[in-house]
């Protein structure tokens, strides 16, 4: 066990107000791994009083020194990536062939993305007598989850840097550990003073005296819309910028011509991938009804191949990442079998043979019907929902049919079927024929999926804000 009691602030590792300890849990073993603070209003005041002094000098920073720290940041991320995978798998139980195959290289992904943004990214124009001028928010309270720790940590901090904004970042308090050395990588980096600040906490504590902070200009928050939305609330009254990367229930809808042994495979494998921790995951298969039994038969085959040991990464899956997740997808699956929904893989309680660690077995329900919970509420596990549809219009309004928008998936040999299905998805995003997410183009989502976006050109233009100067 490693006890990491201190908060970085203004440049250097301190010892924080709060001497209120948390416990962070190894969710593949149930042991104690490391021990953090969480954190106060006092110890937020601190961090965010060294951003706010900080922001002078570094917003007038030019682009060619922001791309000298960015470049140095990257290289220090690439020395220290195997800790950071060893790190990201003790946290959140991520098998260490996704920690480093995964999570690692999509943090990689986003600062380097930010830089080749930053190295071409025009902050002035004119337009007729007017200058446009693209200006740093200022200060910004940055709010992190557990089940993508790197990947959300650096989709919000490297388009901060290089725009010249400060930040104080509050990462999950279930999953510091990679923060922790992140932060260790931007020091060494030679991040000036008070420009980069790590203050741990839980929501109630550091999250709501960051979103209601005078002195924050911008919250960045990812996690569930019901935290979301006190985070919302509590900066109202300030009138800072807000945004949000919230829950999901995305739809993955396989047309009557689709490849079914591959489309199959590869919807319950992204459904079951990260442990089913991605808001993004494809946790609602619409298939046509004619095709239900043949889908829900590769479906098992694809499912009894999930291993718990790393011992195939590519359908290797690790436990969920704490107790309460644990429940919380127990409880779901409870729901689902009193609603009627036809278990055909899976159950509750833990995999056959594991007997420690909050591991969930691959579920899979068959003939769910689109009122069910199941269909509707984000499990946040490895649970997937087939539902039969008898029209490709009545697909569509299924998927449609939530109060979520994250994401959608569409399959179909014929290209252009799939693009029309796309255009009528109320979603963010649309996976077209197993593609995968690209970094350049923006993520985010529609209705209670949050808004705002995050990665590339677009997560960079979150953290600017808009002067026009007439008759320049």
């Amino acid at each position: 066990m490693t006890d990491l009691l201190d908060f970085y602030i203004d440049g250097a590792w301190v010892r924080p107000d709060s001497q209120v300890i948390e416990a962070v849990i190894d969710p593949s073993s149930e042991q104690v791994v490391a021990r953090i603070i969480l954190g106060n209003e006092r110890d937020v005041n601190r961090a965010v009083a060294a951003a706010k002094a900080a922001f002078a000098s570094f917003s007038a920073t030019t682009p060619e020194q922001r791309i000298e720290l960015l470049e140095r940041i990257i290289d220090g991320y690439q020395r220290r990536s195997e800790a950071l995978a060893l790190a990201v798998h003790q946290e959140m139980g991520a098998p260490l062939s996704l920690a480093r195959t995964a999570h690692v290289p999509a943090g990689l992904g986003h600062l380097v993305r930010a830089l080749e943004v930053l190295k071409h990214y025009p902050f002035e124009t004119m337009l007729g007598s007017s200058r446009v001028m693209r200006e740093p928010i200022g200060v910004c309270g940055l709010i992190t989850p557990w089940n993508w720790p790197l990947n959300q940590l650096t989709c919000k901090v490297a388009p901060a840097l290089a725009v010249g904004c400060t930040v104080v970042l509050k990462p999950s308090e279930r999953a510091p550990l990679s923060a922790l050395i992140f932060a260790e990588i931007l020091h060494e980096a030679g991040v000036p003073q008070g420009v980069f600040n790590v203050v741990n906490g839980d929501g109630p504590g550091v999250g709501t005296a960051l979103s209601q902070h005078a002195d924050i200009d911008m919250i960045s928050f990812t996690g569930s819309t019901r935290a979301g939305i006190a985070v919302a609330k509590a900066a109202a009254d300030t009138v800072k910028r807000v945004a949000q990367e919230l829950g999901g229930k995305s739809a993955n809808i396989l047309l009557d011509d689709a490849d079914l042994p591959s489309a199959v495979r590869h919807g319950v494998l992204g459904c079951m991938r990260n442990s089913g921790q991605s808001c993004n995951a494809p946790t609602r298969m619409l298939v046509p009804r004619a095709l239900h039994a043949q889908v829900v038969a590769i479906a098992c085959e694809v499912a009894a191949q999930v291993c718990f040991d790393d011992s195939r990464p590519a359908t290797a899956i690790g436990p969920v990442a704490n107790a309460m997740q644990f429940n919380r997808v127990q409880q779901l699956i409870e729901q689902a079998l009193c609603e009627g929904a036809l278990l055909v893989a899976g159950g509750t309680g833990r995999p056959d043979g594991v007997t420690t660690g909050f591991y969930v077995k691959p579920t899979i329900f068959a003939d769910v019907e689109p009122h069910m919970s199941i269909a509707r509420e984000e499990v946040f596990g490895p649970v997937l929902a087939i539902i039969p549809y008898d029209s490709e219009e009545q697909a569509v309004r299924i998927a449609n049919d939530s109060v979520y928008g994250l994401s959608g998936y569409v399959t179909s040999s014929d290209r252009e079927r799939a693009r029309a299905i796309a255009r009528q998805l109320r979603t963010g995003m649309v996976h077209l024929n197993g593609c995968k997410a690209d970094q350049d183009a923006p993520f985010g989502g529609y209705k209670q999926s949050g808004n705002g976006r995050e990665w590339g050109v677009f997560g960079f233009e979150e953290y600017l804000e808009t002067k026009s100067v007439f008759g320049y």
